[in-house]
């Protein structure tokens, strides 16, 4: 009688509250049938590591679908399937410029009632001197607020725009560029998303530009202090990168952000991602 073998999932812990480093080897990644185990451990994790796998970017794209709906990338108004992460205007015209934005910690999609579930990073070439990608668990953060902090928060609205962002690496923009980063909107989201599994995270970021009703000092304080609360080492990890590194992190229960670098040295990194399945709530 014929008999299937079982892949073993191999991983280990980075730290205690974030990041696991996945073992498995390319071919038995890329077979699928670890795909509902990598998912449980991306959301405990937050981030996974997958040292040196060195995928191609059909390989990224093959193994980005066992693990959910693939969601390819708008760019010039069609569809990608890989996006170029780089500051070089040769290789991403249209998005060096917001991609200064990527330096501060955020998560992506706040423009969007429905967030991507996750991303997938791969180190094409590694920055000259800096450019490691920072995470930080907002789930883990959340829980370790105290009853009285919790209950605060959980009440509160924020609104999130993409000009806000500006400020943070521009004081001083010209009205024409805040008032093109204005057309892209605003959205009001919950500061406390209540994720459908039943557990909660913080949704921050330097897209978190005022709470409602509450003063303007009130807010700073909020949002501040909840960044530096849910940034602190406990909950945090960056990620030094090697080229053929892969990492993905839940967009759902962490923020991200890329630290500083030469921004002349043509760091290039290549993403996926997968489809959000549930809305800020």
């Amino acid at each position: 009688m014929a008999t299937t073998a079982i892949t073993r999932f191999a991983h280990e812990e980075i730290k205690p509250k974030i990041g696991s480093r996945i073992l498995n080897s390319k071919e038995e990644l890329l077979a699928g049938d670890l795909g509902p185990q990598i998912r449980e451990l991306l959301e405990q994790s937050g981030v996974l590591v997958f040292p040196k796998i060195d995928f191609n970017d059909d390989e990224q794209i093959a193994f980005t679908k066992t693990l959910g709906t693939f969601a390819p990338e708008m760019q010039d108004g069609t569809n990608h399937k890989i996006h170029k992460i780089t500051l070089d205007v040769k290789e991403n015209p249209q998005s060096a410029e917001y991609l200064k934005g990527s330096l501060y910690w955020h998560i992506d999609g706040t423009m969007n009632d429905t967030p991507i579930l996750a991303s997938l990073l791969s180190c094409k070439v590694k920055a000259t001197w800096g450019g490691n990608t920072g995470f930080c668990n907002t789930y883990a953060a959340y829980d370790a607020l105290s009853d009285e902090q919790k209950a605060e928060y959980e009440k509160l609205r924020v609104i999130h725009s993409v000009w806000a962002t500006v400020f943070y690496y521009e004081p001083e923009p010209s009205l024409a560029k805040i008032q093109g980063m204005q057309r892209i909107g605003e959205n009001e989201l919950p500061l406390v998303w209540n994720h459908k599994s039943g557990r909660k995270s913080l949704v921050l970021g330097c897209t978190a530009h005022r709470v409602l009703d509450v003063t303007p000092m009130r807010s700073a304080e909020i949002l501040v202090g909840l960044r530096e609360w849910a940034t602190q080492e406990e909950f945090s990890y960056s990620h030094d990168w090697s080229v053929g590194d892969l990492v993905i992190w839940d967009n759902t229960g962490t923020m991200h952000r890329a630290e500083a670098y030469d921004p002349t040295c043509n760091r290039m990194m290549h993403r996926t991602k997968l489809q959000g399945e549930e809305p800020f709530e």
